[in-house]
């Protein structure tokens, strides 16, 4: 996996509204996010796999930044 697609991914992440990120199941999340990924970053199948198990480890972070985002929006 190559650093450009890594920036692509997390540039994904910051950029989608949180609610998105914390509304989908764990199966969801990762298809999701790993589909809008691919519509940036041209993605064959070894580094989609790759992209996608990545994704699966880093769950618990995304869904961590996701919900901080959204806690610091209400407070405004």
């Amino acid at each position: 996996m190559t650093p450009t697609i890594l920036r692509q991914l997390w540039s994904v992440v910051e950029t989608t509204q949180s609610n998105t990120l914390l509304k989908l199941d764990d199966a969801s999340l990762v298809q999701w996010l790993l589909k809008q990924t691919k519509t940036q970053a041209s993605l064959d199948q070894n580094e989609a796999h790759v992209l996608s198990d990545y994704i699966q480890s880093r769950l618990t972070l995304i869904r961590e930044l996701a919900q901080e985002r959204h806690s610091s929006w209400q407070q405004y």
